[in-house]
């Protein structure tokens, strides 16, 4: 596989992607065949259709699957323990109320979505809403009002954050492609990114709201307690501590990277390596799963051995998710290697546009083709710099086209795309909503951001 090389041009190979795209919804939708099973079979006839050798197809499926399960899996897992201990411990509900009492019951939405806008400067997308969503359902529970009012302006929260603000790995790996300023980016990363959640994220949620009345599901948290059995209940301030624990871990990590990269710290040194160490995405979890263990569980008088059923009960449930996950980065998998991606890039390279709408049009592109954001952002940053470079663009308009880039990598998530399949399970919707919903609103981040970004471009050239 190593020594392979796509053979089709962009022509055939988009129309591959698009019939594989169908074939999904229609068993998935139609057929109602299990998800995981849908993926898997278009893989495989993706991969064949596209040319892949028969050698080299299994190797491409798995290492779509165990790359995407390597985080997915530790994480969804990790997330599922503290969110079950979070919620045994009466926890979950306690932080509800308290939310609930400050904010009031019609502000919680945007009470939610603003911690989650906090929690998401720092932590990955899928680590943070993992983090966050006992909470949202704590909520959910305790309003007995619709999960998509609150769930949505949450992963819309974190995901404009992942997609829009450095220290994420997209604006980062742009920035060093355009040699755009870090401090730059940040700066309009936060003015885009906030109103354009306010928009996609918190309204959309809102909107949704009214259209889908399903409430919270016991996947994450289990049934509901009744509250005169739960004695000594876990207070706000300790769930907050608790979730704080990955937070300060993971911008411990992210924070002295970027530092390291910039040459503030030394990355060789001792205490830089052990604090990057801790601050890895699983590690931090980790870490936090085990204090979650002793406050929430052993201190709080739970004996060992309902510990452990407590723990092994939160996984069962998330199995399904996890694999409809990895299978879901299987196909992007596959669509990658088969070169779809780049094929097109290519082809859209040479339309003769605007360089910031043509870094838009190829990050869209590459993501509607393959799935991942980061992969599209960082692709359509490499194939434009040259053009980019050759602009003689000042330092904000550099950054503006880094986030142009941003904007058009986050455009309409969907079934090659494993965090399309982890929302939409964790929310508990099936693929039609998922598509109504999440799709919609990563197309509203998508927009809404570029046109913002055009705004700001505007004025630059006008100063």
């Amino acid at each position: 596989m190593e020594t392979w090389e796509p053979t089709l041009s962009a022509g055939p190979l988009i129309g591959i992607a698009a019939t594989a795209v169908a074939v999904i919804l229609v068993l998935v939708i139609y057929f109602r065949l299990h998800a995981f099973l849908t993926l898997v079979i278009v893989s495989v006839f993706t991969a064949l259709a596209a040319g892949i050798p028969l050698s080299g197809v299994p190797e491409t499926l798995t290492k779509g699957f165990g790359t995407t399960l390597a985080s997915v899996a530790l994480l969804v897992g990790l997330g599922a323990m503290i969110g079950r201990l979070v919620e045994h411990s009466g926890g979950a509900k306690s932080l509800a109320e308290a939310l609930i009492g400050k904010f009031g019951e019609d502000k919680a939405p945007l009470a939610l979505g603003v911690a989650s806008l906090i929690m998401g400067f720092p932590i990955f997308f899928d680590a943070g809403l993992i983090v966050m969503l006992p909470v949202v359902f704590a909520v959910g529970r305790r309003l007995n009002g619709p999960l998509l009012a609150y769930g949505i302006p949450v992963a819309g929260a974190f995901s404009v954050m992942h997609v829009f603000l450095p220290p994420h790995p997209g604006p980062v790996a742009a920035s060093e492609f355009f040699g755009a300023d870090i401090g730059l980016i940040l700066l309009f990363g936060l003015l885009i990114a906030i109103p354009t959640w306010y928009l996609s994220g918190y309204r959309w949620g809102l909107f949704l709201g009214t259209r889908y009345h399903f409430k919270v599901s016991d996947l994450l948290l289990g049934p509901a307690q009744d509250d005169a059995a739960l004695k000594n209940p876990a207070s706000p301030g300790v769930v907050v501590g608790i979730m704080a624990i990955p937070m300060a871990l993971i911008f411990g990590n992210t924070g002295l990277s970027t530092l390291a990269a910039a040459g503030v710290v030394d990355k060789h040194a001792g205490w830089v390596q052990l604090l990057v160490f801790l601050g890895q995405t699983s590690i931090a979890l980790l870490i936090t799963t085990l204090v979650a263990m002793v406050v929430l569980g052993l201190r709080r008088g739970v004996d060992k051995a309902n510990l452990e059923k407590l723990l092994d009960g939160a996984l069962g449930p998330i199995c399904s998710v996890v694999l409809i996950t990895g299978a879901g980065g299987m196909f992007g998998q596959v669509l990658r290697t088969s070169g779809i991606g780049d094929a097109l890039a290519e082809s859209m390279s040479h339309l003769g546009i605007p360089v910031i709408l043509a870094c838009y049009l190829i990050s869209v592109a590459l993501r509607l083709a393959q799935g991942s954001a980061t992969v599209a952002l960082t692709t359509a940053a490499a194939l434009m710099a040259p053009a980019v470079e050759a602009g003689g663009y000042s330092a904000v308009q550099l950054a503006l086209i880094v986030l142009a880039t941003a904007a058009g990598s986050v455009f309409a998530s969907h079934v090659n795309d494993s965090g399309f399949w982890l929302v939409g399970r964790l929310m508990g919707m099936d693929v039609a909503t998922t598509l109504r919903t999440w799709t919609i609103n990563q197309l509203l981040v998508s927009i809404i951001g570029f046109i913002f970004v055009l705004v700001f471009f505007g004025v630059s050239m006008l100063v």
